[in-house]
């Protein structure tokens, strides 16, 4: 339990699926191909996952390709719509119950105030022919900011905090090294002071002497800012360095939770057991 007992994001049972199922996924003794109906071919993506985010916390999951992490990732930010479950956001007075069931207009509105998301892949995160101060200018505004001189001083507190030259603002991020444009990201993400920040692989692809500089600063902003993280990640080395608690996914559900150093020293389950005794 992370020492600030203040919760602010709840998930309980919640669900993605692709595909519209049928009688025998349905069923109570289904068995799947790992996350796949064998009748309908369903993809169930995510399968009734919960979790606790804590104030101030950075929360790790992990597992192989296809486990559901990164589906879940984008369902918290509403990339894409869950199936079922619940998810709460305590922190936000304005959403009495599950955010899943609220209007589209109020779901941008959290994703513009209460989130921020960091891609894998910059391209969905940035455009990338338009200057960096405009990527973060662009948040800005669909949280109703519209004072040119506001946006242009936190564009460049942002990027001076993330270590890109205010020289180089007004250059699109399709002229930078990948490391750059992850810190454009990072800048961009934070720019509406979020309370929570979801990192999905952000350091896949990058050199290891970048992808040292991009964890430094994920670890500078949590401490900095307060900021609760959820980080996703394939490397167990990034979530051991980052990540207070971890969640460990596989075909869907989360098979297995705690303290990171609890899973990573003495993990319980056999695909855990897999995962950490595969890098030692």
């Amino acid at each position: 339990m992370p020492a600030n007992d203040e919760v602010v994001l709840s998930l309980r049972d919640l669900s993605k699926k692709f595909g519209s199922g049928c009688d025998y996924c349905r069923g109570t003794d289904a068995e799947l191909q790992k996350n796949m109906c064998p009748e309908c071919h369903t993809v169930y993506a995510v399968r009734n996952a919960s979790l606790d985010l804590y104030k101030g916390e950075i929360l790790g999951i992990v597992g192989e390709s296809g486990s559901g992490k990164s589906t879940l990732m984008k369902t918290l930010y509403f990339d894409q719509e869950a199936t079922g479950g619940e998810y709460i956001l305590p922190g936000d007075a304005s959403i009495e119950g599950n955010a899943c069931d609220v209007s589209s207009q109020k779901k941008r509105q959290i994703r513009n105030e209460q989130l921020g998301m960091v891609y894998q892949n910059p391209l969905q995160g940035l455009k990338m022919d338009f200057s960096s101060v405009t990527n973060i200018a662009e948040k800005l505004i669909a949280s109703g900011n519209r004072n040119v001189g506001q946006m242009t001083d936190r564009a460049d507190h942002f990027l001076e905090k993330v270590n890109i030259a205010l020289s180089r603002k007004y250059e699109a991020p399709k002229n930078f090294s990948g490391g750059m444009q992850q810190r454009v990201q990072i800048a961009k993400a934070l720019s509406n002071y979020p309370p929570i920040l979801l990192l999905d692989e952000v350091t896949t692809g990058l050199d290891l002497s970048v992808q040292a500089d991009v964890l430094e600063l994920i670890k500078e902003i949590q401490r900095d800012m307060g900021v609760s993280m959820i980080v996703v990640s394939h490397d167990l080395a990034i979530i051991r360095m980052l990540c207070d608690r971890t969640i460990v996914m596989l075909d869907g559900r989360v098979i297995e939770h705690g303290i990171t150093d609890q899973i990573l020293e003495d993990p319980q389950h056999k695909y855990t057991q897999q995962l950490v005794y595969s890098i030692l």
